[in-house]
């Protein structure tokens, strides 16, 4: 049987913290399977631009609890309802580099009423500005200068895998290397 998506009252309870944070011991864990990651930043493929492009992707972040927001389309920002699916990468980051969990849900809540009255475009104020945004408003390492690009570069040297999401683009340029190989053999052998 297929794997069913858990419902509201399977997943985590929201928990409040009190308090600055300042390790990472306090850091709630990663759970892929509610669809839970804290403090992080998921992603998830654009189905046929992201095979053919493996870096372009749909971006979202978490508030402290693990909720996803996204940017999603024009005065759209969505709540646990990821655009184009739940994601199949995130990056979980430190709360230390933040003042305390409430700058950090602060911080996004305040990207999501910004990107609510905005207008999406592909290239320029899309789900990687809103994510900027949202690491500009909390000073994440101490930085008020994201932007799409070094979101972007944080993103994808940090990321793991939530499962075997990858296979898609990986067949995808399997089968199009296959293709030019035998273009390329029928095209030396004389008729």
């Amino acid at each position: 049987m297929g794997e069913m998506s858990p419902t509201h009252e399977d997943r985590i309870p929201v928990v409040e913290f009190q308090g600055p944070t300042r390790s990472r011991v306090d850091q709630l864990p990663v759970s892929p399977h509610l669809h839970r990651f804290p403090h992080s930043l998921v992603w998830t493929p654009i189905p046929l631009l992201t095979w053919l492009f493996p870096i372009i992707g749909h971006m979202g972040i978490t508030n402290t609890a693990g909720i996803i927001y996204d940017f999603a389309a024009p005065y759209t920002i969505c709540e646990d309802n990821m655009a184009f699916g739940w994601p199949t990468m995130y990056c979980q980051l430190d709360l230390s580099h933040v003042e305390s969990r409430e700058m950090w849900d602060k911080a996004v809540f305040g990207a999501n009423e910004v990107y609510k009255l905005r207008v999406h475009n592909l290239f320029c104020d899309n789900c990687h500005s809103h994510v900027a945004r949202a690491l500009n408003g909390m000073r994440y390492r101490g930085r008020s200068n994201w932007n799409m690009f070094s979101v972007t570069l944080l993103f994808f040297s940090r990321a793991r895998y939530v499962n075997k999401s990858v296979l898609p683009s990986v067949g995808t340029r399997i089968h199009i290397t296959n293709n030019r190989q035998s273009n390329d053999q029928s095209q030396r052998t004389p008729s």
